[in-house]
């Protein structure tokens, strides 16, 4: 990737600096917050449709009940289907961001990532009903890790490419926070992005990227059913196999291990404080997606070789 800054006439190694990926970690965070916020969303309307299409498909009622569709599943289909054709459209871009207890409008400078927030003292501008501090949080966290990115790579066009990796896992660790669900259309995606990356060479090579995503996907697939064939209950969600496979695609087959035991350590701290601060109720659970992505953070900036070295691996 250096020829590509050498192509455009270095005009892009302002950007790499740790103080302008910063900034620009700053605006991503805010991008961010929206897609935690609406994509479970967007995801629910897309499930209501798949069960207004399921229960008018005739042919597959008969198929796997062995009779007609009966009537009032039927007219449900129907008024399901009308119903969420009246819904407004939804989506990462549309509607207009706006106050959740008031409906105000939110204005470009209410909308300046932490200093808006920081201006309006946490509070709607409308109604002065609270904002959660998740939203600056989120904001500081990506640019501090966008900073830590370019620190890194130091200078090198590379870090971009990390950077949108990092972004992903965080918007990921959030949705997957709220909801317990990874999506497929970040995770795969994510995966098969380290694949091709490698593939150009751009980050590790392509033999540790390929048996990374395997060793990932299959090492959580044999945990996952080991634990339920022995226990009959299951033990974590299958985004997380596939989360593992693409951190395995970014960093290699020799990260996977690290990145399992950070996460394990991580999660096992949170669930222990939440446990005594009465946060986790009971017959809930800790995700393990967020810990799974913090543990590809911390390799991915502590650098595989050290990491190995610390752990006597090298």
């Amino acid at each position: 990737m250096s020829a590509l800054v050498e192509g455009w006439g270095g005009w892009l190694q302002p950007l790499l600096a740790p103080w302008a990926l910063g900034l620009i970690g700053l605006l991503i965070g805010s991008f961010l917050n929206v897609v935690a916020h609406r994509l479970p969303l967007m995801m629910e309307r897309q499930w209501w449709a798949d069960v207004a299409h399921q229960l008018a498909d005739a042919e597959s009622y008969r198929r796997i009940f062995g009779q007609p569709v009966p009537a009032a599943a039927g007219a449900a289909a129907t008024a399901l289907g009308q119903q969420l054709e009246r819904l407004p459209a939804f989506g990462l871009a549309r509607p207009a961001s706006r106050c959740p207890s008031c409906g105000h409008a939110i204005r470009w400078f209410e909308n300046v990532p932490l200093l808006s927030w920081l201006a309006l003292r946490g509070r709607c501008s409308a109604c002065r009903a609270a904002i959660p501090w998740r939203y600056p949080f989120v904001e500081l966290l990506t640019g501090v890790l966008f900073a830590a990115v370019a620190w890194r790579f130091e200078g090198q066009p590379v870090a971009l490419l990390w950077c949108a990796v990092v972004a992903v896992l965080l918007a990921l660790s959030l949705v997957d926070w709220d909801t317990t669900v990874l999506p497929d259309a970040m995770t795969l995606p994510l995966a098969w992005a380290g694949l091709l990356a490698a593939a150009f060479g751009w980050t590790i090579p392509w033999a540790d990227a390929l048996w990374g995503a395997v060793a990932g996907y299959l090492s959580l697939w044999s945990v996952y059913w080991l634990f339920k064939l022995t226990t009959g209950k299951e033990g974590m969600g299958q985004g997380d196999f596939k989360l593992l496979a693409a951190l395995g695609a970014w960093l290699g087959w020799k990260a996977l291990l690290p990145v399992v035991l950070f996460a394990s350590v991580l999660g096992a701290l949170v669930g222990i404080g939440m446990k005594a601060t009465g946060a986790l109720r009971e017959g809930r659970f800790v995700p393990f997606g967020p810990f799974l992505a913090g543990g590809g953070v911390a390799v991915l900036l502590a650098g595989l070789p050290r990491v190995l070295d610390w752990m006597g691996w090298a």
